[in-house]
């Protein structure tokens, strides 16, 4: 499945050429797949010897999940299919992001996109990803926000809080990692088998790929690019996310009298 992800669609001889399993075994394996309806077939491509060649590619309503993306300025909740589309999406503005807030709205919101949704459908839904960034109440003075307010993240488990009120399983993830796999599955990734990538938000992080997988390291923060010792514009070294980072843009639009909301359209 990986295979027919990165190439869009293959049949069952370029599958078994490329994975060098057999080709009786990668039937075995394709029809199973096929009658779980997660590879549908595409149109016989004809043109060679023999039997024309039967393309198999994902089927984009096998699976659905929900993701989160916790941002500095918003909260976003979409509904995505198998191969990457967003077919449903809520989202939600707030000045900082508050526990409480947060919470609720993924709660309330899940019902609300699944009403609009067939039963079958919902049957087909996996679970719900969420992408934040993390130790939030370290960032409170680089936000603007409200130190006590912030405090508020310290010891408050998302995660565990979200998959108490809800019946499908919940995964967190830091959010400049999250996007790097995203990268990996459904952007350029699949012709890189290893690359950084670099996510440029509120603060600037970013992700690790070896060998076409995901490295997250032993904390989830593998690819922490914001901490990278770099030099300012007077030679004197800083960390890379007080140079390099949406909030420090913001900052300059300010002391020039600019009005930073451009800025926040990429930052939230």
């Amino acid at each position: 499945m990986s295979l027919v992800r990165r190439h869009g669609s293959l049949s069952k001889a370029d599958i078994a050429r490329r994975s060098g399993l057999s080709a009786q075994t990668v039937t075995v394996i394709m029809r199973a797949l096929e009658k779980d309806d997660l590879l549908i077939r595409g149109d016989p491509v004809r043109g060679r010897v023999g039997q024309p060649s039967i393309p198999m590619r994902l089927n984009p309503d096998a699976v659905y999940s929900y993701g989160v993306k916790i941002g500095r300025r918003s909260c976003d909740l979409v509904l995505m299919d198998f191969v990457g589309n967003i077919r449903l999406q809520l989202h939600q503005t707030h000045a900082y992001p508050m526990p409480d807030d947060i919470l609720s709205f993924i709660v309330e919101g899940i019902p609300k996109l699944e009403k609009m949704l067939t039963e079958a459908q919902r049957g087909r839904i996996a679970g719900v990803g969420i992408a934040t960034p993390f130790q939030l109440w370290s960032w409170a003075e680089e936000t603007g926000a409200p130190k006590e307010a912030m405090n508020s993240w310290r010891g408050f488990d998302l995660r565990k809080e979200v998959a108490a009120r809800t019946h499908h399983p919940v995964l967190m993830q830091n959010d400049a990692t999250s996007a790097c796999g995203a990268e990996l599955i459904f952007g350029v990734g699949a012709s890189y088998p290893d690359f950084i990538y670099f996510y440029i938000g509120s603060f600037i992080g970013g992700g690790i790929v070896l060998n076409s997988a995901l490295f997250s390291g032993r904390t989830g923060t593998a690819g922490a690019v914001g901490l990278l010792q770099v030099s300012d514009k007077n030679g004197k070294p800083q960390q890379l996310l007080k140079i390099a980072s949406i909030f420090v843009l913001e900052n300059l639009l300010r002391e020039r009298g600019i009005d930073p909301e451009a800025a926040l359209v990429f930052g939230r």
